[in-house]
C-alpha cells in the first residue's frame, strides 16, 4: 500500500524565503522569487502566511527564534546541576553555546545574514526578537550574576555590562573569519577554547570594576 504524500509546502517556502531574504533583505526579495525557488505558488503562500509580511515574521519566529531558544536551552542545561553557579561558571556556559554550541556552520551564518539585514532596517521583527528572546535572556544573565555581586550595585551598569558581555561574544561567534586573520588561528577547537577562556576573564574584569564603584 502506497505511503500518503507529506506537504511540506509550508517548509519549503519558509527555507527558501529565509534563505532570499538573509541573502538580499525584506524590500529586494518578491514573493514570486520566493515561489520560483521553493516551487510553489502565491496560492500557497497566501493560504499558509496570508502575506509577505506575516511569511518574513514567521521566518524568525520559526527559523531565528528557535534556534536561539536551542543556545538558552543548552545553556541552561549546562548550569541545571549547579547550585549557585559562579559568574565565571555562567559566562563560561554562555560563551561556549555560542562558540562551541548546536548550530552548524550554515545555520549559523543564515543566523547571522538574517539579523543583519534586519538590523539595517529595523521594523517589527527586530522588536519581537528583542521583547522575546534579548530581554529575557539579559534578564536572566543579571539573574545568574547578581548575587555574586554587591547588593547596591546599580542595575544599569550591571545591564550595560551585561550588554556588552554579550556583544563580545557575539563578535567572537559571527566575525570567525576576521578573528582567525587577525590572530593567525584556525577556528578550531583548540582556538574556540581559548577564546571562551579570553571572554570569561575579560567579563571577570569589566564585572570586578563593578565590586570596586560599591
Amino acid at each position: 500500500m502506497a505511503q500518503p504524500t507529506v506537504d511540506n509546502t509550508r517548509e519549503r517556502i519558509l527555507d527558501q524565503a529565509e534563505r532570499l531574504f538573509a541573502a538580499k533583505g525584506y524590500e529586494a526579495v518578491s514573493i514570486r522569487e520566493i515561489t520560483g525557488a521553493a516551487e510553489s505558488n502565491l496560492a500557497a503562500v497566501n493560504y499558509h502566511f496570508g502575506n509577505k509580511m506575516n511569511l518574513y515574521m514567521d521566518v524568525f519566529r520559526e527559523r531565528w527564534l528557535a534556534r536561539t531558544r536551542r543556545i538558552r536551552e543548552n545553556f541552561l542545561n549546562q548550569l541545571a546541576d549547579i547550585p549557585e553557579p559562579t559568574v565565571s561558571e555562567v559566562i563560561g556556559a554562555m560563551a561556549r553555546e555560542f562558540l562551541d554550541g548546536p548550530l552548524g556552520d550554515e545555520e549559523r551564518f543564515r543566523h547571522v545574514q538574517l539579523m543583519q539585514r534586519e538590523l539595517s532596517h529595523p521594523g517589527k521583527a527586530l522588536r519581537m526578537v528583542v521583547e522575546e528572546v534579548m530581554r529575557p535572556y539579559n534578564q536572566q544573565l543579571i539573574d545568574l550574576i547578581r548575587p555574586n555581586l554587591p547588593a547596591a550595585t546599580d542595575e544599569e551598569h550591571l545591564r550595560l555590562c551585561i550588554i556588552s558581555i554579550l556583544g563580545i561574544t557575539l563578535y567572537f561567534t559571527f566575525a570567525r573569519p576576521a578573528v582567525s586573520m587577525l590572530m593567525g588561528h584556525e577556528y578550531d577547537e583548540q582556538f574556540k577554547t581559548m577564546l571562551i577562556e579570553h571572554i570569561t576573564s575579560f567579563a571577570l574584569k569589566g564585572l570586578a570594576a563593578l565590586k570596586e564603584e560599591n
